[in-house]
């Protein structure tokens, strides 16, 4: 791997939009472990229980909340902050609830990233930008090979059309204003996450430790349907060293897959198999398709540029990444001191 380590973040400033949901807390985390200083601006946590207030992830940061579709609230918090690094999480993140509130899905997931480019545009400080989407921006034509960068962008749903819109404002603001490379602009499209801490609905792991902790059976909704799976340190980890190198070099920037190797392409049933391995007691899963609105039966990524450029590859598998959610499950309801096992999680997979 290329010369990157976390320690380039120590006294850095660090905006990160979205910071109070899954990925965010976790980056927050990885972000405060190593000295930078971080302002997170966001709505309240999405799920109650939420892993922000869980691993008090406020005591590491300056927290703001607020709406990123309010641009006078962000703007504030933004210069407030005078960020040399702006990590832009924030989204509404869940397919299906794009089907019922798209508008808003819209609203925060492509006005907010218009918002977050304003305030940098606007900024002096500002050195590095990392628009995180998702693998679902491509038009996906369920074909057994990854989806490179250069491939049409063209989300079904509303979730997956929205975060192509905000890839494409995204190119559009690098090339009307930031061409001078004043600012160096990545996207990173990033495959399904998984780890300890995520309490969103509609998503198979939670859906599975909730079974769990219940001992009940899990019901696995579309068991055949094949997704890139990967723990959520991974992804963040790519994200952290994207914006670190071009912060270094504006040669970096540019768009980025980021997904696990081709093995850990698994289908739903699969995935709760290693799950139900894992966790024991003897629990099981059932297949009950209820009929939801559509989704991608089949994608997955190609991540060749991303280790071409910078000699990246995934740090586990799925059997470790499964493993390393369920000791963190385990250790929440069994009341252990969740930032240690956090701590302990980044620093395995770091080291």
């Amino acid at each position: 791997m290329m010369n990157f380590n976390l320690s380039f973040y120590k006294e850095k400033r660090v905006f990160v939009t979205g910071h109070t949901g899954f990925k965010g807390s976790w980056l927050c985390k990885m972000l405060a472990n190593v000295g930078a200083i971080v302002t997170g601006y966001s709505l309240n946590p999405p799920t109650s229980p939420s892993l922000f207030e869980i691993a008090a992830i406020e005591q590491d940061i300056h927290s703001v909340i607020g709406d990123i579709r309010d641009y006078s609230s962000l703007k504030a918090a933004f210069d407030g902050a005078e960020p040399e690094i702006v990590l832009h999480l924030a989204a509404q993140p869940i397919v299906r609830d794009s089907y019922k509130a798209p508008a808003y899905t819209y609203e925060t997931n492509v006005m907010g990233t218009v918002n977050i480019l304003e305030c940098v545009r606007n900024s002096t400080c500002v050195k590095s930008f990392l628009n995180v989407t998702t693998d679902k921006v491509y038009l996906n034509k369920e074909w057994g090979w990854g989806y490179r960068e250069n491939e049409e962008l063209d989300g079904y749903d509303p979730y997956s059309n929205s975060k192509s819109c905000s890839e494409l404002v995204t190119h559009s603001y690098k090339n009307s204003f930031f061409s001078d490379g004043r600012v160096a602009i990545s996207t990173a499209r990033a495959g399904n996450v998984i780890g300890g801490g995520d309490f969103a609905n509609d998503r198979i792991i939670p859906d599975c430790i909730c079974a769990a902790i219940k001992h009940e059976d899990i019901v696995v909704r579309n068991p055949f349907s094949t997704r890139p799976y990967q723990h959520v340190l991974e992804p963040l980890y790519a994200y952290l060293m994207i914006a670190a190198m071009q912060y270094e070099d504006g040669k970096y920037a540019g768009y980025y897959n980021v997904g696990p190797d081709d093995v850990d392409c698994f289908q739903t049933g699969a995935l709760v198999d290693l799950f139900v391995k894992h966790w024991g007691d003897d629990i099981q899963w059932i297949n009950h398709y209820d009929g939801g609105p559509h989704e991608a039966n089949f994608l997955k990524l190609d991540c060749s540029k991303l280790k071409t450029t910078f000699g990246w590859k995934p740090h586990w598998n799925l059997d470790k990444a499964i493993a390393m959610v369920v000791e963190w499950s385990k250790c929440w309801v069994d009341n252990g001191d969740i930032r240690v096992c956090m701590d302990n999680e980044i620093r395995e997979l770091v080291v």
